[in-house]
């Protein structure tokens, strides 16, 4: 029998609307943990049907490190100006702008990323397999292997979330999408810190940012 707390108690762990809940919960016959993945599977579903809708609404905004060190500026778009108001939708977008000021990505998605720094990288990814005594047969495979990882590295979209490193950028995102009810677009940012690129000892900033959030 589903019962009206193990309604609230879905409701309360997912967000879902009570009759989504108690859907699921039937569907799962009381399992709560099968009852939130239906639900997450039917989210990121319908997320994926609104992707393609226009977001020309959102937000700019800006994440100061404390100790001044770190700047961030990031523009999220999403599809009505009331969106842009809900206050899930903009701790959203600090959550997106203490990711880019602790994780230093270069571009949104990988899409982005120039067709010459690719083969740039794929270069240098080639030359450390030869290094390393691999031959030349298996070279390609490793080096198609290791530039998934960099586009992980550089894209932001493809990062572990510094939150939850289980749910990559992207699947935050569709998850936004699924319980605000809008399409989300992460457009562009712009990432700045202190004494970047001067011939001078640094600090780990980024190192020191991610662990003030994850503390």
């Amino acid at each position: 029998m589903i019962t009206a707390e193990m309604v609230r108690q879905l409701r309360e762990r997912t967000g879902s609307g009570m009759m989504d809940c108690k859907k699921a919960l039937t569907e799962a016959n009381g399992d709560m943990e099968k009852a939130i993945e239906i639900l997450r599977e039917r989210g990121l579903a319908a997320a994926a049907k609104k992707a393609g809708r226009i977001a020309a609404e959102g937000v700019v905004d800006a994440y100061i490190h404390g100790n001044g060190r770190i700047g961030v500026l990031v523009e999220v778009n999403i599809e009505t100006d009331f969106a842009a108001k809900n206050e899930e939708f903009r701790q959203f977008v600090k959550d997106i702008a203490m990711q880019i000021a602790a994780a230093k990505p270069e571009y949104v998605r990988r899409e982005e990323v120039p067709a010459d720094v690719i083969e740039k990288e794929m270069n240098i990814l080639r030359a450390q397999a030869r290094n390393e005594g691999k031959p030349e047969k298996v070279i390609e495979k490793m080096v198609e292997g290791r530039i998934e990882k960099y586009f992980k590295e550089v894209c932001l979209l493809e990062q572990p979330w510094i939150k939850d490193p289980d749910k990559t950028i992207k699947d935050l995102v569709a998850e936004k999408i699924a319980t605000i009810g809008e399409n989300i677009s992460i457009r562009r940012f712009a990432r700045f810190e202190m004494g970047e690129g001067l011939e001078k000892k640094q600090e780990d900033f980024a190192e020191e940012v991610a662990k003030q959030i994850k503390g």
